[in-house]
């Protein structure tokens, strides 16, 4: 698996704005950390943990909550090799709720320390079903 992407692309964006517009949507994160980041003077937990700590306030706005965190204690079929950090998984209200906290220019200033912290940094969005 080749882990570099950290960003989401023009398609994947269009993808998502086809999402149900009243629905939940809950997003899983795959995190990898990158050992020290390119200026070289943190690691990329350390910088990923100050994002994720001055993202709250956006998480909070978008009504969204934090459903699970936790480290990846080891990988059971998959490529433990390349396994992710850290797993999250976020329930927003609605995929515009989404969308408007991460366009908010004052977000992507927060998220800087996402982008140079990690190697590869997934985000998976999941429709709940019954």
């Amino acid at each position: 698996m080749q882990l570099t992407q950290v960003a989401a692309s023009q398609k994947q964006i269009a993808e998502l704005m086809e999402y149900p517009k009243n629905t939940p949507i809950v997003m899983t994160n795959i995190i990898k950390f990158k050992t020290i980041t390119d200026n070289g003077n943190e690691t990329g937990q350390e910088a990923y943990m100050r994002y994720f700590k001055n993202v709250q306030p956006f998480i909070e706005r978008a009504e969204a909550k934090l459903i699970w965190k936790g480290s990846v204690a080891s990988t059971v079929i998959g490529d433990s090799q390349d396994q992710p950090d850290m797993i999250l998984i976020v329930e927003y209200p609605s995929v515009n709720h989404f969308l408007q906290m991460a366009t908010n220019p004052e977000y992507q200033k927060v998220a800087i320390d996402r982008s140079i912290a990690l190697e590869y940094g997934g985000l998976i969005a999941c429709k709940t079903i019954d």
